[in-house]
């Protein structure tokens, strides 16, 4: 069981640095950069009916109770944009006897609010745990409206390296995107702990299990697992309807998933989709979109295609099986092709 305490310096978080790629390969590197900096609050249309409900300014989330104290609210299958103001996510809360944990906080600080006023309608104990899955503004922007109630932030160990390196554009271009009223007192939080491998955490009679992941969907990936329910939450490693975004390793993602779906949960709680959902069947759609993107970009460079030929074509046979497919397929493929081409 590991972690370590971080000093929690929000003025650090003020670059925005990229590693040099490998062979200079400058149009691989910058569609990349493009991915990364927008994979999460890029352009793109609300796509969804009834999935796609936003919250009214000052309304609290509506929440599911999915399992005994395990409470989620379902974030809606879009884009960041000023009516939905960064709800885009699924964030969730957990009540021991002593004290409650909150994974994941949305995409500003007013969805935080509005999070934090909703657990306060089911509970009034302690919030002693913020638990980032990983660094994508939809699951920290909240962070903030917690700041008063200083509980842990706690997060993978590589997730404030993340956050700095990132954390000028990541303001910038989601601000853009909400608008100045919906983004109104956002700022990043980083994590006062890190986990390096496993940490356990004791809310009082229920103990959740944090496990920081190799890459995968990031670097940065933190998996959750609440021992009194059997419920596993898997952030963004798990995708349900919304198109799977891909900012890590193709190959470390798929390799992940075998690993994971070893594990007895009764049920998971994916970063995007439904509440809830059976436990390993859950996986199997993007397990699929996953296999088919990197069989095909890995035919494509064995045929000599470049990559705009792949980030074209690779994939579309999955379009009707996934929402927001047309804003993040093409960057999905462009990330594989810069990762696969030098196997």
């Amino acid at each position: 069981m590991t972690a370590t305490a971080l000093p929690s310096r929000p003025g650090e978080l003020n670059g925005l640095i990229f590693a040099k790629p490998r062979r200079g390969l400058r149009t691989v590197f910058r569609a990349m950069l493009f991915l990364a900096l927008l994979a999460f609050g890029g352009e793109g249309e609300l796509v969804s009916g009834a999935a796609a409900q936003t919250n009214p300014s000052g309304s609290p989330l509506s929440v599911t109770e999915i399992a005994p104290g395990v409470f989620v609210h379902q974030g809606a299958y879009a884009v960041f944009a000023p009516a939905n103001r960064g709800d885009v996510a699924n964030l969730s809360f957990v009540i021991g006897r002593d004290a409650v944990a909150v994974i994941d906080t949305g995409g500003s600080a007013a969805i935080g609010q509005a999070l934090r006023a909703t657990i306060r309608t089911v509970t009034d104990k302690p919030i002693r745990y913020v638990i980032n899955t990983h660094m994508h503004p939809d699951h920290v922007f909240g962070n903030a409206a917690f700041a008063d109630d200083r509980p842990d932030f706690i997060g993978h160990h590589k997730l404030a390296r993340a956050l700095a390196a990132r954390a000028e554009r990541y303001l910038a271009v989601n601000a853009q995107l909400l608008g100045p009223e919906a983004f109104a007192g956002t700022r990043l939080v980083a994590p006062t702990r890190g986990v390096q491998d496993r940490l356990a955490i004791d809310l009082g009679e229920r103990e959740l299990i944090l496990e920081a992941q190799p890459t995968a969907h990031t670097d940065n990936d933190l998996t959750i697992y609440d021992t009194a329910t059997g419920t596993l939450f898997l952030g963004d490693l798990l995708f349900m309807r919304h198109i799977p975004a891909l900012d890590g390793s193709i190959r470390g993602w798929l390799a992940l998933i075998g690993r994971l779906e070893q594990i007895a949960a009764k049920r998971v709680v994916p970063g995007h989709g439904p509440p809830a959902a059976a436990w390993p069947e859950a996986m199997q759609p993007q397990k699929q979109y996953l296999q088919r993107i990197s069989a095909d970009v890995r035919r494509m460079i064995k045929e000599g295609r470049s990559i705009a030929e792949a980030a074209a074509t690779v994939g579309l046979s999955e379009k009707e099986t996934w929402l927001l497919f047309d804003a993040f397929n093409a960057r999905n493929v462009t990330a594989a092709f810069a990762e696969l081409e030098w196997e």
